[in-house]
């Protein structure tokens, strides 16, 4: 039969008070899942971001070491262990320590201190504003990412300030080195980093192997295993998913983010199988007189899973909308929020599949009906 589209459309748009609280809630879902997963995804490149832009195949770092930010040193002389495995063309040091930068107006402000090689640049910010890397070696030159300003105040190169009772100089701006610690990051050389906390005097934290062509990475880390028996010996993405699902699963962060999108998800089906069943509920009387004139179950299955679908279409259609506002005003206050075509495209397979399920329900009751209801004063 060719009319059920026809008929849903109509019979959507019948009641336009119920059309519009069934797209309120159906945008209400799509917004809330695209908003919270973006964030999530931003908060997890917040965690990696300094693995993932380190040139390093293989991370070596002291023994159950669950992730970057709150890594434990170890003695810096384990550096030529490594260096003699089979397979190793380099290794680099990189040290993070925490201290604690004093303020222009008084007060102080935990800081994460990166320290990496300025000769190479291994560990370094990956994109700067202003300055450059090699300068970090002079006059204990610190590069500052942007976020921090707003806990530190503005800098600009040439200043001087405080860590741990030690004068630093500005030497140059980075961005995008934001951490989910919220504690202002910066880079220096590994010599200074060593300076700025007493208790990293002696000590690496990260040892970052580079795999010699010709040999593969697997089984360099293998032989590196073996002979590093006090470290732990990770490849970079396996290292980045340590330190994703430790601020995944030991902070409770994935519980609660999770629990916010099965709340979206929810609300969307609970408004559309209420909407839809009133709808379906108020129109028995048509659907037993279709079903009087030869229209088959199907032909009505049919006609209330396409009103379903066109609500779904039309709902995310809004949320989508709404969701460019929302996410551009995030990105305004300084936030990271991810959103791949995956994620679009996940989300409109939960939108419309919660329609159809929340449509069953009135499936169900429409096919009950019985004809001669209709013929019934």
């Amino acid at each position: 039969m060719a009319y059920p589209v026809s008929i849903a459309r109509k019979n959507l748009f019948h009641d336009r008070v119920r059309l519009v609280i069934t797209l309120v809630g159906i945008s209400f879902s799509v917004v809330l899942i695209l908003i919270q997963v973006g964030v999530y995804l931003g908060m997890m490149y917040n965690t990696a971001s300094i693995i993932e832009h380190t040139d390093g195949d293989i991370w070596i770092t002291a023994r159950n070491n669950r992730n970057f930010d709150f890594s434990l040193p170890f003695p810096e002389a384990r550096e030529n262990k490594a260096k003699a495995v089979i397979g190793v063309e380099s290794v680099k040091k990189l040290i993070l320590v925490w201290s604690l930068m004093k303020l222009p107006g008084g007060g102080s402000e935990n800081v994460e201190v990166v320290g990496f090689d300025p000769d190479s640049g291994v560990g370094g910010p990956w994109e700067m504003e202003a300055g450059s890397l090699a300068d970090v070696k002079y006059n204990r030159g610190v590069i500052v990412d942007e976020s921090s300003f707003s806990k530190l105040g503005e800098m600009k190169i040439g200043d001087h300030r405080e860590i741990f009772g030690k004068k630093v100089r500005v030497v140059g701006i980075c961005r995008g080195a934001r951490r989910i610690t919220t504690a202002p990051v910066i880079f220096t050389s590994y010599k200074t980093a060593q300076q700025l906390n007493p208790m990293a005097r002696g000590a690496t934290v990260f040892l970052m192997v580079k795999v010699a062509p010709g040999h593969r990475a697997e089984e360099v880390i293998a032989r590196l295993r073996k002979v590093m028996r006090w470290e732990d010996v990770y490849s970079r993405d396996e290292f980045a998913w340590r330190t994703q699902l430790y601020w995944t699963l030991n902070t409770g962060m994935g519980v609660g983010f999770g629990f916010t999108i099965l709340m979206g998800i929810i609300v969307g089906a609970v408004i559309v199988s209420q909407t839809i069943y009133s709808a379906t509920i108020e129109h028995l009387r048509e659907f037993g007189t279709l079903k009087a004139l030869g229209a088959s179950n199907r032909t009505v299955y049919g006609l209330i899973l396409r009103q379903a679908i066109l609500s779904g279409v039309m709902g995310f259609a809004i949320g989508m909308a709404v969701n460019v506002v929302v996410a551009h005003l995030y990105e305004q206050s300084g936030q990271i929020i991810i959103q791949p075509w995956q994620l679009f495209a996940g989300d409109f397979a939960i939108t419309i599949g919660t329609c159809i399920a929340a449509s069953l329900i009135s499936v169900h009751r429409a096919m009950q009906v019985d004809p001669m209801e209709v013929f019934r004063a």
